[in-house]
């Protein structure tokens, strides 16, 4: 039975830290640390759980199904349900709210602390159209360039990371013990650093570029799906460590600046103010730079990503590239929202999609063990989308017209346990199992 060599095996795990490493794995660490404060270990270890966890677990479960791609995957509930899932959850992870943050994370980071003076709405509609300018350009025109951005910037960027921790570490602008956590962190760190793992869509990404990863271990001889997943939970732990020591670090460097700063709107404000008190305007430039190349290259990937899926899925609809040209012409108003926005709008969607991405991984995962009945597939999913909805209603933008509009529907939240701190969806999900493993059972018993 093939294995993957040592050299392999990190090639693997490169690949992956490269696909997973985004706008999002800076600034909710960021945002976490601050708001956290001397809570930011117990945090710390909820946002490792969604932020790291589940996205390996997501790519194993790929390579355990032997399916071709997340809408075969899905598609084992139920076909209609699959193309739902597969289209809300790329939609997602691409031009409703992970494109647009891109050029956002770059704007909050570089243009707007470069540029105090300049009005905001339109720096922000000037930045945006270049960066998608660019970001269509590349797109149609996929090559090595976007390679060698990945190979030399992304490091580049880590290394200028590198050498901010280092410098914040030692010398601190606060201890971490001495601030005290503000908001939901206040109340239970653990559980809202969790849920904060959902803002990094990392588990959602796992799922849909899990199978590039499952191929390219495929194509190095690997073809035992337990061989495939152990390789991929093996490459994965190098790309697991380096992605926690970046969460934790970047998390206790935002905590220790709030000896100094009071906590940031977003985490790309609190990395920019902690950048230029450490370097000044020459460190705030570099930072700005090496975010925006960073971010445009992954924007790059999720456009190219999302056309080529769309298009496989309606083959008979659009070529890729009318698909590329659509999704960084929404990106790009989505973008003029401002990060805040998108973020604050991102969260009632991943509060319903991580519940469902969550349950198909650990039943895919587990299928051996009911034999991969669709009667259990079907009840566990069925019951956890109900209380998926809820979740999303619930985490409405306070004062917005939806959440004023569903109101009566949101206070339907307190009937159901667990629901007032964002895991309403798991009893429901769990009766839906037991009763999927009793119809399985009898249905057996009569055959």
């Amino acid at each position: 039975m093939k294995k993957l060599s040592a050299r392999e095996l990190l090639a693997v795990a490169s690949m992956l830290f490269g696909m997973f490493f985004g706008a999002g794995n800076l600034i909710f660490p960021a945002s976490m640390g601050q708001q956290a404060g001397r809570a930011v270990w117990l945090a710390g270890a909820g946002l490792l759980i969604t932020g790291v966890g589940l996205p390996l677990l997501g790519v194993a479960a790929l390579g355990v199904s032997r399916a071709n791609g997340l809408l075969e995957l899905s598609s084992r509930v139920g076909r209609r349900y699959g193309l739902f899932f597969t289209c809300l959850l790329y939609l997602t992870i691409g031009p409703f709210f992970a494109i647009p943050r891109c050029a956002t994370v770059s704007y909050t980071v570089g243009v707007q602390q470069l540029l105090p003076g300049a009005d905001p709405r339109f720096a922000l509609a000037l930045f945006s159209l270049l960066f998608f300018g660019a970001v269509l350009f590349f797109s149609l025109r996929p090559g090595e360039l976007l390679t060698w951005i990945g190979k030399v910037l992304n490091p580049l960027f880590l290394c200028f990371l590198a050498v901010l921790v280092v410098r914040a570490l030692t010398a601190p602008l606060g201890e971490v013990f001495a601030a005290a956590p503000v908001g939901a962190y206040a109340v239970n760190a653990f559980g809202t650093g969790f849920l904060e793992g959902y803002n990094t869509m990392d588990a959602l990404a796992g799922l849909a570029f899990g199978i590039v990863v499952v191929d390219a271990i495929r194509r190095l001889g690997v073809t035992e799906p337990a061989e495939i997943a152990r390789s991929t939970v093996g490459a994965g732990v190098f790309s697991a460590l380096l992605m926690a020591l970046i969460y934790l670090l970047v998390a206790v460097m935002a905590a220790q600046s709030r000896g100094l700063f009071e906590p940031a709107a977003n985490g790309g404000e609190a990395l920019a103010q902690i950048a230029r008190h450490y370097f000044g305007g020459a460190g705030a430039l570099f930072l700005a730079l090496t975010v925006t190349v960073a971010c445009l290259k992954t924007a790059v990937g999720l456009v190219t990503s999302c056309g080529e899926t769309f298009v496989q899925m309606f083959p008979r609809g659009p070529g890729y590239p009318v698909w590329a040209v659509g999704f960084c012409a929404f990106s790009f108003v989505i973008a003029n929202f401002g990060l805040n926005a998108i973020i604050a709008w991102a969260a009632p969607v991943l509060m319903f999609l991580y519940p469902l991405a969550i349950v198909l991984i650990l039943l895919t995962l587990c299928g051996g063990l009911f034999g991969h009945s669709r009667r259990v597939l079907g009840w566990t999913v069925g019951c956890t989308v109900p209380a998926a909805v809820l979740d999303l209603i619930c985490a409405l933008p306070k004062g917005s017209a939806a959440a004023r509009l569903l109101a009566p529907v949101a206070g339907l939240a307190r009937w159901l346990p667990l629901a007032d701190s964002g895991f309403g969806w798991v009893l429901p999900a769990l009766a839906g199992l037991a009763v999927g493993l009793v119809l399985t059972r009898r249905a057996g018993a009569r055959g």
